[in-house]
């Protein structure tokens, strides 16, 4: 008896020259629509599914394999006694390999595609025969992926079958396969429903590379990417140059580039640590990174850069005045490119086009579980802000407050900024105590404090913050509010003459 194989293909890359060797092997080929037809025309003697079970294909082509004769085929235990009694009894050959991938569900839904097109696109037979080949690889050979053709014609060349602990690791990659298309069904169905928190999140994550270590050298990591990422970020940016990036680059990397999406005009922002050492926007993009790196040129040795712009010349000269490990923006210009080159271990990432959006989940990793929120932050106008000291803001005030505020959520609390004229004049990151904060801010900004705005990502306990802000030359202040000492240090605003405003919106970034 001929050993049978069935090949159902949505992706016919490399099928017809594997069918080919199949069928010098002295495999019988079972195959379903599409590729049947192929295969036929490649000159490949094929019997059509339906054919080999007597049922024709129903419901245009939805009801094809799932009959007793491919199912009872596949999962079979060849050495049952019982099992091959019921083979004979039932008129049911064994099935020797399973070739199957399936209806390309994730690629139609990233398109956009309506909801009646997608649905078609789930299959159905496709996973039922891979999991069933899967649990019976003992007897049977599953594949699922096209790279695997060359591996398994080899197997079957020089030791006439395939080795068991392959046929293990071949079903283990077909229940990778399956569990990621179905997680990729139900989130879609979530989104569709606005099902924010299900009772149960299936995440799937596909490898992009293995990186040399984690955060410290001792600990092991790779980078994943989230299947639902439809828009401009890290993993979908392309490396042009330098040294493979490192754990502690992606998530420099991810801050940086965050913050000036959130900015409309040309913004520049150079991160070190997850936190911004200078954020400026201007006119025109080399201004605004020169402005940027001047808040903390200290700092900035061995930072992260991230552009909203295309990166020009001018800017690959600012950039290569000092020690840089990543450059990301949208392009870089050919000059520039050249230039940034020369720097053998700088990396330089083009994100293309910026697309922003703020669904999906933000997720911190706790031992033994994990916290999921959303990631949407409420829009802060000037029609939102309220006055709360004696002297109203000037519109300069206000401009530069909320600037500062939009910096601000991008920095590790407790956090404080000073703002002027487009620039993050001060970052005060990561302290156990507010005030101290502002004391950071104010050593970093200098004479610069002087007339900036002043952002805090929380309420301020205690009167000393509004204090250290007016030595400082702090004439305005941007904070949610909400503290039970508000009197004492609103009071405090109006005895310096500051302006206060509240958000009514928290900006902790833990």
């Amino acid at each position: 008896m001929k050993k049978k194989a069935i090949i159902s293909v949505y992706n016919k890359e490399g099928i017809v020259e594997f069918a080919k060797e199949l069928e010098k092997l002295d495999f019988e080929i079972l195959s379903t629509g599409g590729t049947s037809d192929l295969l036929k025309k490649n000159n490949l003697k094929v019997t059509n599914i339906s054919d080999y079970t007597g049922s024709k294909e129903l419901f245009e082509g939805r009801l094809k394999a799932l009959h007793p004769k491919i199912f009872g085929g596949i999962l079979a235990d060849k050495t049952n006694k019982e099992h091959l009694n019921q083979l004979k009894e039932n008129n049911i050959e064994p099935i020797d390999l399973v070739v199957v991938n399936l209806y390309p569900f994730e690629e139609t839904v990233k398109k956009n595609a309506k909801f009646e097109e997608a649905i078609e696109m789930i299959d159905v037979g496709g996973p039922s025969m891979l999991r069933a080949a899967a649990k019976n690889f003992k007897n049977v050979v599953v594949i699922v992926d096209p790279k695997d053709y060359g591996l398994i014609i080899k197997e079957l060349k020089t030791k006439k079958a395939v080795d068991i602990a392959l046929r293990e690791e071949l079903a283990r990659k077909v229940f990778e396969r399956t569990a990621r298309y179905d997680s990729i069904i139900n989130n879609y169905l979530n989104d569709r429903n606005n099902v924010q928190f299900p009772e149960v999140i299936n995440l799937t994550l596909k490898k992009i590379q293995d990186l040399r270590y984690g955060e410290n050298p001792h600990q092991k990591a790779s980078f994943y990417e989230d299947a639902d990422v439809c828009e401009t970020c890290i993993p979908t940016a392309k490396q042009l140059h330098g040294k493979e990036l490192s754990f502690n680059n992606i998530l420099d990397l991810n801050d940086a580039f965050e913050l000036v999406k959130d900015f409309k005009g040309p913004t520049a922002a150079i991160i070190k640590h997850t936190n911004p050492c200078g954020v400026a926007s201007d006119a025109e993009i080399e201004s605004a990174l020169k402005k940027a790196y001047e808040v903390d040129s200290l700092s900035a040795f061995g930072s992260v850069i991230a552009l909203n712009r295309n990166c020009n010349l001018e800017c690959a000269e600012i950039i290569n005045l000092f020690f840089v490990e990543v450059v990301i923006c949208p392009k870089f210009e050919p000059k520039a490119l050249d230039l940034l080159k020369s720097k053998k271990n700088l990396r330089l990432l083009e994100s293309c086009e910026i697309k922003k959006r703020s669904k999906g989940y933000d997720m911190k990793k706790v031992v033994g579980g994990v916290l999921v929120q959303t990631r949407a932050f409420p829009e802060i106008t000037e029609k939102g802000l309220k006055v709360v000291s004696k002297r109203k803001p000037t519109k300069e005030e206000i401009k530069d407050m909320l600037y500062a505020l939009k910096v601000n959520k991008h920095v590790k609390s407790n956090s404080i900024v000073f703002a002027k004229n487009n620039v993050a004049v001060g970052i005060g990151a990561g302290q156990m105590s507010r005030v101290v904060s502002v004391k950071l801010a104010a050593d970093k900004a200098k004479e610069r404090a002087k007339g900036s705005a002043m952002s805090s990502d929380a309420f301020f306990p205690f009167r000393d913050g509004i204090d250290e802000a007016a030595k400082s030359g702090v004439t305005s202040v941007i904070q949610p509010g909400g503290s039970i000492r508000d009197e004492e240090v609103i009071k405090a605003a109006d005895e310096h003459n500051i302006a206060m405003v509240f958000t009514g919106v928290r900006l902790f970034k833990h």
